[in-house]
């Protein structure tokens, strides 16, 4: 198996942490890195607050000690702004690769033309990617997209298209639309056929990869020159292992007992009040966490309650005392986790499927980074 190449940059193994809102920030990055090797991508930051030097938006771009290479991922919906806004990084050196986001399917990003629905409207998506590339200097610049927006609008095809004319390093595609949210089975033929389509520069598959012999199967049935983990890692940053395992031919699987993983949960809110500054605000925010983490193992209703209210660190490692430590990783942990419910319809701009080609800068960005 070969190592991703983007542009300059050598990633091995070809294995990119999706970015998560409120998830893949440099804490939780940490945890991954220590497991294995790749790409961690940081959590989506919008151009238009960081052209404008937002201050929770700046904040939001921090990266681990010796974190490389610095990946960090931009939203938006203007060409100008995003082109601002590439050569912002590059020139302020914030990272060493800019992904940009057309795969984000929440209504409050849709309904403004960004996310997943922006590639409908090809011209101005090429017009993004040639800002984006014109200004990035020497940082390689990658997209991460959906099929389209239904089975009635799908824009992959001609999006991967774009990508490779307008010079972008890797295009990354989630096997599904943005109707089918996380919703359904992923559609692992359709990154095929975008490979088939798309041979000058690498493409990575997402979706669906809850294990490492998952990702195995996404790159043989595919032949995709890398995968994207998203979901598949909540509460569990040693899937990195195990990828890094099966990408150098090992079958090595982590399976820590649930006193690892509770070690690992009081890490993760440590690192989380180290980096926020607030170990109120970091308990809070890990509250999501703890689900994930307690997949399958069998704890009782009432600690697994107290372990998702608790308000301090001291409050978190009681409940944590109090789990069994011996307890063996659960038999089919390994299975889908997070939101898996399709929507009914995608949220778009009034007429925006009324001209494909049509150069139209939706009115508004999203204010504030994050999704």
């Amino acid at each position: 198996m070969e190592s991703l190449k983007l542009g300059s940059l050598e990633v091995w193994p070809p294995v990119v942490l999706a970015p998560m809102a409120g998830i893949t920030n440099a804490p939780f990055r940490t945890l991954c890195r220590e497991q294995g090797g790749g790409l961690f991508v940081c959590e989506m930051i919008t151009t238009r607050a960081l052209v404008e030097r937002n201050a929770k938006t700046l904040k939001m771009i921090r990266f681990g000690p010796g974190e490389s290479p610095r990946s960090l991922q931009l939203y938006g919906v203007d060409p100008a702004t995003v082109g601002r806004a590439v050569r912002m990084v590059a020139e302020e050196d914030l990272a060493d690769h800019v992904d940009l986001n057309f795969g984000c399917p929440v209504p409050k990003v849709t309904r403004r033309g960004g996310g997943s629905a922006l590639p409908y409207k090809r011209n101005l998506l090429r017009a993004i990617l040639r800002e984006a590339v014109r200004n990035a200097g020497t940082l390689p610049v990658t997209m991460k997209m959906r099929k389209g927006i239904d089975d009635d609008h799908l824009t992959y095809l001609d999006a991967g298209r774009i990508a490779v004319e307008e010079g972008i390093a890797a295009v990354a595609l989630h096997g599904r639309t943005a109707v089918q949210h996380y919703g359904g089975t992923a559609d692992w033929d359709s990154i095929a056929r975008l490979k088939e389509a798309v041979t000058e520069i690498p493409v990575l598959g997402n979706g669906d990869i809850w294990s490492a012999e998952d990702a195995m199967r996404m790159m043989a049935r595919t032949d995709c020159d890398g995968v994207v983990v998203g979901r598949g890692c909540l509460g569990r940053p040693w899937l990195f292992a195990d990828l890094a395992a099966a990408c150098a031919g090992g079958a090595e699987v982590a399976r820590p007992t649930l006193g690892q993983v509770a070690a690992t949960m009081d890490r993760h809110a440590t690192l989380l009040a180290e980096c926020f500054g607030s170990e109120q605000h970091a308990v809070a925010d890990f509250r999501k966490h703890v689900g994930w983490y307690l997949k399958g193992f069998v704890v009782g209703a009432d600690l697994r309650r107290r372990l998702a209210t608790a308000e301090t660190l001291d409050d978190l490692r009681r409940g944590l005392a109090e789990l069994d430590p011996g307890q063996s990783w659960p038999e089919g942990a390994d299975t889908p986790r997070g939101k898996t419910h399709p929507r009914e319809r995608v949220h778009l701009p009034a007429g925006w499927l009324d001209d494909p080609y049509e150069i139209v800068v939706p009115d508004a960005e999203l204010e504030v980074s994050g999704g």
